[in-house]
């Protein structure tokens, strides 16, 4: 039976709420429905940078000392509105949705220590919103010794196999960390986290330019690579495990450059995204032919430019020339994932997250 799904996620760039409607029974997606997106007030990132600080000292998944309850409170505020506003523009009544997918903010991910947390307020949401809300989807993953992500892998494959193109094919989402879905028809599906994504960059923009990303990477455009930085950040453990695996959005923030010229900083760091992207393809079974750039990376075109050139001969191209929303993809994921959720089947994988069995996940929360 196919369900009416609205995905939300609000992922480490803190830049704001994504919306996604899509049709799927949790296997195949029939339609893709219209999306939104509710963007972060100044106060409201400025809470999440905060939260994110305070949120290394948790040791309790469910414990919201501090700054991390206003943050809370926020998040799930931020989230009630962008489904208000979202459904009132498309003219949806609550009555024919389903279920919504509700990621909420990670501010830790720790799985060595069976610890993600991702703050927002479900049940507040449920009532807000008066629609079921699953939401959770990483616990059981983590506490059964999964990495607890990437989680978006099953809906890629979903995706992949409507384009009946010969494999392997990989999906790599550029967010605040990047992260890949490695494709190779019906039974060989791996993913991991690579590295970072845009949050290095975007944490750089914003302290040298006072400017949240590099818009179309145009910044990184006019400036030259510090080849050895690069040399030597990739020397970090991460690059040579095997996948799975993954990263918190900080693991990467202690690599600091030297002074130079902001166009020089941001084409460091854009390399240094597309090289850990790239370190990923002697780990894998098979070369890929083809790769697909979803996430807010797919807009920044010196990274796309980066990218062909270290990936050739495969090719690359971005989520939207394909059709697909490459700016909406992980909300219709948590979508497609609490269709999934519902109807009991898997959310995680040994190969995706290290689980060592096949996990289901998401606990609802009523109206």
């Amino acid at each position: 039976m196919m369900l009416t799904a609205v995905g939300l996620m609000s992922g480490t760039s803190l830049d704001g709420v994504d919306v996604a409607l899509i049709e799927t029974d949790g296997k195949r997606v029939k339609s893709f429905g219209p999306s939104g997106y509710r963007a972060y007030t100044a106060h409201e990132r400025g809470l999440l940078r905060q939260a994110l600080t305070e949120a290394v000292n948790l040791s309790q998944r469910d414990a919201r000392p501090g700054i991390l309850g206003e943050a809370e409170r926020a998040v799930t505020q931020a989230h009630a509105e962008a489904v208000a506003s979202f459904t009132s523009q498309h003219h949806i009544t609550r009555e024919n949705i389903d279920i919504v997918g509700f990621h909420g903010q990670t501010v830790l991910h720790r799985p060595a220590q069976k610890l993600t947390v991702q703050i927002g307020d479900a049940t507040a949401l449920a009532k807000a919103i008066h629609i079921p809300v699953m939401y959770d989807f990483r616990a059981a993953d983590v506490e059964a010794g999964g990495q607890g992500a990437p989680f978006v892998p099953v809906y890629h494959r979903a995706l992949a196999q409507s384009l009946e193109r010969e494999g392997p094919i990989v999906v790599v989402n550029i967010g605040g960390v990047s992260n890949i879905t490695y494709i190779d028809g019906n039974d060989v599906l791996i993913a991991c986290d690579t590295g970072p994504g845009n949050a290095l960059l975007d944490d750089y923009m914003f302290r040298k330019m006072n400017q949240p990303f590099d818009c179309e990477g145009r910044l990184a455009a006019q400036g030259a690579v510090d080849v050895p930085w690069v040399i030597r950040a990739l020397e970090h453990r991460f690059f040579a495990l095997p996948p799975p695996k993954s990263l918190d959005r900080n693991d990467f923030a202690s690599l600091v450059l030297r002074e130079m010229p902001p166009a020089d900083g941001a084409a460091t760091l854009t390399a240094f995204t597309a090289e850990a992207i790239a370190r990923i393809v002697p780990l894998l079974p098979k070369e890929p032919k083809s790769w697909i750039v979803a996430g807010g990376g797919a807009r920044n075109l010196t990274l796309l430019r980066m990218l062909r050139e270290r990936l050739a001969p495969a090719t690359v191209e971005s989520a939207d020339a394909l059709g697909w929303s490459a700016d909406a993809i992980e909300a219709q994921a948590f979508g497609f994932l609490a269709a999934r959720g519902l109807k009991g089947l898997p959310l995680s994988y040994p190969a995706t997250t290290g689980v060592p069995i096949p996990m289901t996940g998401g606990v609802i929360a009523r109206p």
